[in-house]
């Protein structure tokens, strides 16, 4: 009896259930990307966008208030004189005859350009080097995911992001009575420049590790092309050539309200769209997680400064602050030396003590005390972005690693606040010496330089009242820890727009900057300062012990 003779199957003939997919095109995996970003971003961008539908139309009114008439209207022109006025304004258009739109577009449109600029590179940075910094690009990675479809999704989200608060905008000023076109192109201005500065994030992302460092260079960018545009105004007061090598000219150019010109949102989209292929080109000369600029390998050890208790806040808040200090300090000394154009201001429009707490009687003194409240809003927000630091390390489980070394969370968390309120009395020092220095250079009259100092040193407690509200927040719950912003937002529109919206006593008094007396115009009165003070001390050891009763990120 014979047999077959039997054949042994090749491994590669046997059956298998696995399936090789890899990605079938360098976008592949872009909508599910599309989606998780934008619900990781909604929050965000809807906040970004409803502030901008109440403020911008919030913000013509209260103008339309203040200046109801041609006569009040010329008064105000007479400050874009003053190169401060120009450094914190924009070019000078409507030079003829100042009419009501042409001062939003000169006085109102830079700063919706700056707040859609920041904006960008938030959620940008978050999107792309952020996303690589945390490991989760590598994961995504790791999908059949396309080489492009990350940074796609980041840019479509950031577009999207763009586009509405532009449509904020123009809602806005068209709610207001703002011409159909102009305020279609001040939208379309707003988001253009947002694009710029989302792109050139986009760039900045590609050269560092770090998330920190990628969103300090653009910001920084952003400064820059503040100042160039800026002194380019100064130089001639519709714009010389130095403005146009500034994204923000671009958008003020286009001189909505005045004499429309669509072209130069064309010179925003066209450096976006370079910005854009420079930051393709870039990133495929390095790997994911890493950048172009190498990161050092550090030292063997921590030093003592960082090893010394607070050394992890201050290495990791320090610089932040620092270069927002130097700005503050800057439009410190511009708002100062605005003092020497008061006189002839006031003559043509008494009316201004109606939306600013400005008085006849002693015009520098409330004019320098209502500056310092204004400029004070800056360290208040700062603080509450430091303290809110500890939820981002939290969250990213840096924490935990410094609580497993031995740190007592109790301890890290009041000496993190410490520092971060050390280091934002130095600013309000800073800030109170820059509003004496202009002034100064206003009247020649040096006191100035202490008396505004003092003025700086009494809103302290209020802002440390804000700092223990965030840490208590953070201290209940890190998911609670945010609302801290809403009292943060709050005080800006009180104190910017407070008066002109007609509020109430009570609802006025629930901003605590709104208890510090406007010194050197007022005596100071000590006891607003220890109740504040002493709240803030209650709030803050509220904070820490709710700490102890929840776990990391649990809340």
């Amino acid at each position: 009896m014979s047999t077959a003779p039997t054949t042994r199957a090749h491994p590669s003939d046997a059956p298998t259930h696995r399936r090789d997919v890899g990605p079938a095109s360098a976008l592949t995996g872009l909508t599910s990307l599309i989606r998780l970003y934008g619900r990781l971003s909604r929050r965000q961008i809807i906040l970004w966008t409803v502030a901008m539908l109440v403020l911008v139309p919030a913000s013509i009114l209260a103008m339309e208030e203040a200046y109801p008439d041609q006569e009040t209207l010329d008064a105000r022109a007479m400050l874009l004189d003053n190169p401060s006025a120009v450094m914190m304004t924009g070019p000078f258009f409507a030079t003829d005859r100042y009419t009501f739109w042409a001062m939003v577009a000169n006085e109102l449109l830079l700063y919706i350009l700056l707040a859609a600029a920041i904006m960008s590179v938030l959620v940008t940075i978050r999107h792309t080097r952020g996303e690589e910094e945390a490991g989760r690009l590598e994961m995504t990675r790791a999908l059949p995911t396309g080489r492009l479809a990350p940074p796609a999704a980041a840019l479509v989200i950031v577009t999207i992001a763009n586009l509405a608060v532009g449509a904020a905008v123009s809602a806005g000023a068209l709610m207001t009575g703002g011409g159909a076109a102009d305020s279609l192109a001040l939208g379309a201005a707003t988001a253009l420049t947002g694009l710029v500065f989302a792109a050139a994030a986009m760039v900045t992302a590609q050269l560092t590790e770090h998330a920190g460092t990628a969103s300090g260079a653009a910001l920084g960018l952003l400064a820059l092309a503040f100042m160039v545009r800026g002194v380019g105004d100064v130089m001639e007061r519709q714009g010389s050539w130095l403005s146009w090598l500034s994204p923000l000219a671009w958008a003020q150019q286009s001189r909505v309200y005045v004499d429309l010109r669509w072209w130069p949102l064309l010179v925003s989209l066209v450096a976006a769209l370079l910005l854009l292929l420079l930051a393709g080109a870039l990133s495929r000369r390095r790997d994911v997680g890493a950048g172009l600029w190498a990161a050092s390998a550090g030292r063997p050890q921590a030093s003592a400064v960082l090893q010394a208790p607070g050394g992890l806040a201050r290495r990791l808040l320090t610089p932040t602050l620092t270069a927002w200090g130097i700005g503050l300090f800057l439009f410190a000394l511009a708002f100062g030396a605005l003092a020497s154009s008061l006189t002839d201001v006031m003559e043509e429009l008494p009316t201004i003590g109606e939306w600013a707490p400005i008085s006849m009687d002693d015009l520098t003194g409330s004019f320098s005390a209502f500056v310092m409240r204004m400029l004070s809003v800056g360290p208040v927000a700062l603080l509450v972005s430091g303290v809110l630091r500890l939820r981002t390390e939290e969250v990213a489980g840096r924490l935990a690693g410094v609580v497993l070394a031995g740190t007592s969370r109790l301890a890290l968390a009041a000496l993190w606040y410490l520092v971060v309120l050390v280091e934002i009395t130095l600013m309000q020092v800073l800030l109170g010496a820059g509003v004496g220095l202009g002034v100064w250079s206003a009247t020649d009259e040096t006191a100035w330089i202490g008396d505004m100092t003092l003025a700086a040193l009494a809103h302290l407690p209020a802002i440390a009242l804000y700092g223990a509200v965030a840490l208590l927040l953070h201290g209940l719950s890190a998911r609670l820890a945010g609302l801290a912003w809403l009292l943060v937002v709050y005080t800006a529109l009180v104190t910017f727009l407070g008066d002109l919206l007609g509020l109430p006593d009570w609802a006025v008094g629930l901003s605590p900057l709104e208890h510090v007396a406007l010194y050197p115009s007022e005596e100071v009165d000590a006891v607003p300062l220890l109740l504040m003070g002493g709240l803030a001390l209650a709030l803050a050891g509220a904070g820490l012990a709710a700490l102890r009763h929840r776990d990391l990120v649990a809340g």
